[in-house]
């Protein structure tokens, strides 16, 4: 092999091995500076995480909420080794987020009458379990383990839920979160999450958190 061809071949394979660390890089977990970065990127829904449909003039938005969302709610006089105890700790769970407007606003400020208004409160505070449905393919129900709905009177423009799973093996391809009518004359709704997006959810570093403390 003369010299030209020898360095021809070197050549060839640093740049094979270029491109499948780039690809390895490229596949791996994403990680986030700040807890608005990572919304901005779940926001986009070319990233499989966030799901939006509007029937009869009612927007329903669906989201996977990463663990580290959850753990930095929790960071003000904490370490890094707190951290990593509050990652164990909530990564046993998976956490969805739905918002729902209709014209515009929240179901509250939504409603026609104040009989509508105090059946909407009842539904939102303590119902919402016997309309919403976590479940595989196969109708494998994953079972609600809890969820919020916080009262926010016309202060925002939809209501926020968030809806608490456990995190069980995932065999399948993708979940499926299924929404019955609840009397918003939509029908039922489903949003249909790749599994894949949960097992390699984004992460937070969390420096500006660790920097509180130091």
């Amino acid at each position: 092999m003369n010299q030209s061809v020898y360095y021809k071949h070197c050549f060839k394979r640093c740049f094979g091995w270029m491109l499948l660390a780039g690809f390895v890089i490229s596949c791996g977990p994403k990680t986030f500076d700040t807890e608005s970065a990572m919304w901005a990127y779940l926001k986009n829904p070319d990233n499989g995480y966030l799901q939006s449909k509007t029937v009869n003039d009612v927007a329903y938005t669906f989201c996977y909420k990463p663990t580290d969302l959850i753990v930095q709610q929790f960071l003000d006089t904490v370490s890094k080794a707190e951290i990593a105890k509050l990652r164990a700790q909530y990564s046993k769970y998976l956490y969805f987020t739905l918002s729902i407007s209709k014209g515009g606003r929240e179901l509250l400020a939504a409603a026609q009458n104040r009989q509508e208004f105090g059946r909407r409160v009842q539904l939102l505070s303590f119902e919402m379990e016997r309309y919403v449905h976590l479940y595989a393919p196969k109708k494998d129900t994953i079972s609600l383990l809890g969820y919020s709905a916080p009262r926010l009177y016309g202060m925002a423009p939809a209501t926020n839920m968030l809806f608490v799973y456990p995190k069980k093996e995932m065999q399948s391809e993708h979940l499926i979160f299924a929404v019955e009518d609840f009397g918003l004359m939509t029908g039922a709704l489903k949003f249909k999450i790749p599994t894949a997006k949960i097992k390699n959810q984004p992460f937070l570093t969390f420096e500006h958190s660790v920097a509180k403390v130091r």
